[in-house]
């Protein structure tokens, strides 16, 4: 009938998420999405997006390709495929930008704690993990991959790709990829949302809080109203001699956790931050 509209975000600004079906394939033919690119950033759920994306890709293999498929990112999503395609026998390329394991947990805030309910991973089984620190999240991915071998192309960043009659050509910043299907599990950090105002290319100016260490004894501005904002934000009043304060464009921080909306009105009532 129409009554109910949900979106993701809030009702005055929505967040664009792609369509995709319930075996995670887009409008596009073998081009799969899983993981928080889809609107699903909790890492229990993206890990299990990520297996079931790979349930569907294994029956698109295509004799005509190099690759049956290619994975794009190496979050939780991302790894989680992997794990099943190498259950799947299949043959893959997991590509990831950054240096690191990670994805979105790699770019958190040193000592940060995530939380995750369990997972069951492929060739791995169960894993119960709770409240966990981000340091002891990234070492946990890191020993999976020790353990079941699974191959990361590390420094690739994904470019383009090219629509073939075989399936897909994925370029990269280093080579290319003939492949049947692909997989993005890019997550929405790897490429920063800018302001677009003047100044905004200059060093000063950065997009990820990793030490709020090295900001003692200076005046900082954090732009933006979710809990990655809100939690820099405190990270970086419990500083000694920072000056921090917090700008957001809407009328209340209405999409943060409640624990960190009572931090944040704690350390405004005291004068930490404005």
């Amino acid at each position: 009938m129409e009554a109910i509209k949900l979106v993701f975000g809030t009702e005055r600004r929505g967040v664009d998420i792609p369509t995709v079906k319930p075996t995670f394939e887009t409008n596009v033919a073998g081009i799969f999405i899983a993981g928080e690119l889809g609107g699903m950033g909790l890492i229990r759920k993206a890990a299990e997006q990520g297996c079931q994306a790979m349930d569907s890709i294994r029956a698109r293999k295509n004799p005509g390709a190099d690759y049956d498929v290619v994975i794009v990112g190496a979050g939780p999503a991302g790894i989680a495929a992997g794990l099943g395609a190498i259950e799947h026998k299949l043959n893959y390329a997991l590509l990831e930008q950054e240096g690191a394991l990670g994805g979105s947990v790699y770019h958190y805030p040193r000592n940060k704690i995530a939380m995750t309910a369990p997972v069951r991973l492929p060739l791995i089984g169960k894993v119960k993990m709770g409240e966990i620190s981000k340091e002891a999240l990234l070492a946990f991915w890191q020993d999976v991959v020790r353990k079941t071998g699974l191959q990361v192309r590390f420094g690739e960043r994904m470019e383009a790709i090219e629509k073939t009659d075989r399936g897909f050509v994925v370029h990269t910043s280093r080579s290319s990829y003939r492949t049947a299907s692909i997989l993005l599990a890019i997550g929405r950090r790897g490429t920063p949302r800018k302001l677009g105002v003047a100044g905004e290319e200059r060093s000063k100016v950065v997009y990820r809080l990793i030490d709020p260490e090295q900001y003692q004894g200076q005046r900082v501005l954090v732009v933006g109203g979710g809990d990655s904002a809100l939690e820099a934000a405190l990270a970086l009043a419990e500083q000694p001699r920072v000056s921090v304060a917090l700008s957001y464009r809407g009328d209340a921080f209405s999409r943060v956790k409640e624990k960190n909306r009572k931090r944040l009105d704690e350390a405004g009532r005291v004068g930490q931050l404005k």
